[in-house]
């Protein structure tokens, strides 16, 4: 029994620390954001108001950082007016922080019970909510007020996706399990495509396709962003000197444009795709022009904003999903038909098509969501509807990527199938017997073609050939005379080669009667193992430890001295091998009456 309630009260503590880690990350939130307005308040030499004035600003801020949206009761027209256009990076804190609280809620502490994961997501963000409670009617007597349903719609929808994030992270991101409630042809559809593992393998492949283009489309359009700021920069220092007179004035206008930096991307994004941005409810910016009359307030990011007809400069700014959508392209197939893989490896074009169309449905849907938010109202009248259009941007970002990104990735696929198809079928190559016998390699060499390279003749093969009789002489004009002349034009590597194989000196082509040394004669008679084709036979190793004495033989010797002197040009002495001091041969060589007594201490090259 006092286990059991031992256990009781662990669960229960747990609980209380996960409900205490959601109100800490929602206070940490809203104290970052106090501190800020606060120091500008305190810095302003005219302030509008008290410090409870600056607290009910800085509860707004932080209630529109999570999406909600605010009012302002005061205005010229006496009627309160919204504000829906949420700082895209002021939204960053509060997720990162409900993130990072359900995250930690799920380590194992000593002595009690580890939460799961719904129960970490529920308890993490209950706690959040309260704090979000307090805020929303904290901040109904300021500035800036929200309306409490639309906070209870609202502030709920980032705090519980974070926390959900920070739990699935918890717990090593894992498959997410398909549901059991739906219907069984459904279940048995889903079972054999996306959840299946090539499946799935397809869908992390346009996930994340789908997110770099996602990104590029966001980053080309802060570039476009960025240069029509320094196109129009004396309109934009106008309006930020216009807009506050003082230093501190001056920081909270360039916080407040830091803080739309990523909204202004999207707005580039969306230009860049097409559809535009609304100024207004009867105006609208495109590449081909600014269509009605804008009613844009004073603010710097503002203008920037293009004004007449289009020009050519403006329709450059289509590259930017043109970039995008060949992200999508390249990231799919370098997955679909990655390097150094066979053909009979790569994915079939339907399953590349349809996987680089997923993957433009991803990067539609992050567009349209981040367009929604990007956007929004900041007033009554013409100022109703302000920002990109979430519907048509996503629309146009799919229209995009089937348009070009699925053909792109069938075209690369194809042009990498291609090189795979030439390195699969390798070019036929003649013996290398008879490169030597028609004397190829030399004439390549000389004429710098392909003989010139050493890497195209297949020398490596030469070493472990061998004849398949008893008596089967090497073909070929490999001449080397008695007193050691050089070899008619046969490249060093393959002379090397021909020695290691146990091969003296062999009749030239003429029949002059070269000496054949011990090692004259290949085959199965003469010790020599038997013929083996390297490519038939999978376990044929070339580089096998050779006996010393075929090394030594006066035969092998000169035929290496004269390759030597053949690919030296002309630099070595031109006299044979003659005995020497240097590297006496080793006396269990000798033999009576064999070469070996004739030249006892031949130097070997």
């Amino acid at each position: 029994m006092s286990s059991a309630a031992a256990l009781e009260r662990g669960r229960a503590a747990a609980l209380t620390s996960a409900v205490l880690r959601g109100a800490t990350a929602a206070g940490l939130g809203l104290g970052a954001i106090a501190v800020l307005v606060m120091a500008m308040w305190i810095t302003s030499p005219f302030p509008d108001s008290g410090a409870g004035g600056a607290l009910h600003i800085a509860a707004g801020l932080w209630l529109l950082g999570h999406g909600v949206e605010l009012v302002r009761p005061d205005t010229l027209s006496g009627t309160p007016a919204p504000i829906g256009v949420v700082p895209l990076l002021l939204m960053g804190l509060p997720a990162w922080l409900a993130y990072r609280a359900a995250r930690d809620a799920l380590e194992p502490d000593e002595g009690r019970p580890q939460l799961t994961g719904l129960g970490a997501v529920c308890t993490v963000s209950g706690g959040y909510l309260l704090v979000g409670a307090a805020a929303v009617l904290y901040a109904g007597g300021g500035a800036l007020t929200a309306h409490p349903l639309r906070a209870a719609l609202t502030l709920p929808v980032l705090t519980v996706l974070s926390a959900a994030a920070g739990a699935w992270t918890a717990h090593g991101c894992p498959r997410v399990p398909l549901p059991q409630r739906l219907p069984g042809a459904v279940r048995r559809l889903l079972a054999r495509t996306v959840w299946a593992p090539a499946g799935r393998r397809g869908v992390v492949v346009a996930g994340r396709s789908g997110a770099a283009a996602f990104l590029l489309l966001v980053g080309g359009g802060a570039l476009l962003v960025g240069g029509s700021l320094v196109w129009h920069g004396d309109p934009a220092h106008t309006s930020f000197v216009q807009l506050a007179g003082d230093w501190s004035g001056r920081v909270a206008v360039l916080l407040l444009g830091l803080a739309l930096v990523p909204n202004a991307a999207v707005w580039g994004a969306a230009y860049g795709l097409g559809p535009g941005f609304a100024l207004g409810t009867t105006a609208t910016a495109t590449p081909l022009g600014v269509v009605g009359t804008p009613a844009l307030p004073s603010f710097p990011l503002l203008a920037a904003v293009p004004d007449g007809p289009g020009t050519p400069l403006n329709w450059a700014a289509v590259g930017v999903p043109v970039v995008a959508v060949l992200a999508v392209a390249w990231f799919t197939v370098r997955v679909a038909a990655p390097p150094y893989a066979r053909c009979e490896e790569a994915w079939s074009a339907r399953g590349t098509a349809l996987t680089a169309a997923l993957g433009g449905v991803v990067c539609a849907g992050l567009t349209a969501v981040l367009a929604g938010l990007a956007g929004g109202p900041l007033g009554n009248g013409r100022l109703a509807a302000f920002g990109p259009v979430w519907w048509l941007t996503g629309a146009a970002a799919l229209a995009w990527t089937l348009a070009l990104g699925v053909p792109a990735a069938l075209l690369l696929r194809l042009w990498r199938l291609r090189e795979r198809r030439q390195k699969d079928v390798p070019a036929a190559e003649p013996p290398a017997e008879s490169l030597l016998a028609t004397g190829a390699v030399a004439r390549g060499a000389e004429s710098g073609g392909p003989g010139a390279a050493w890497w195209r003749v297949p020398w490596r093969r030469l070493a472990g050939r061998r004849g398949a009789g008893e008596g089967a002489a090497t073909p070929g004009p490999l001449a080397v005379s008695e007193g050691g002349e050089g070899i008619g034009g046969v490249d060093i590597l393959d002379a090397l080669a021909v020695a290691e194989a146990g091969v003296g000196a062999v009749p030239d082509a003429g029949g002059t009667g070269g000496k054949r040394g011990a090692g004259g004669t290949r085959g199965a008679g003469a010790g020599g193992p038997e013929a083996v084709d390297p490519d038939l036979d999978p376990d044929f190793e070339p580089y096998d430890f050779l006996p010393a004495e075929a090394w030594h033989e006066r035969g092998a010797r000169e035929a290496r001295w004269a390759a030597f002197k053949e690919a030296s040009g002309g630099l070595m002495a031109d006299f044979p091998a003659t005995p020497g001091p240097l590297a006496p041969e080793p006396p269990s060589l000798r033999k009576g009456g064999s070469d070996a007594d004739e030249d006892p201490g031949a130097v070997t090259p």
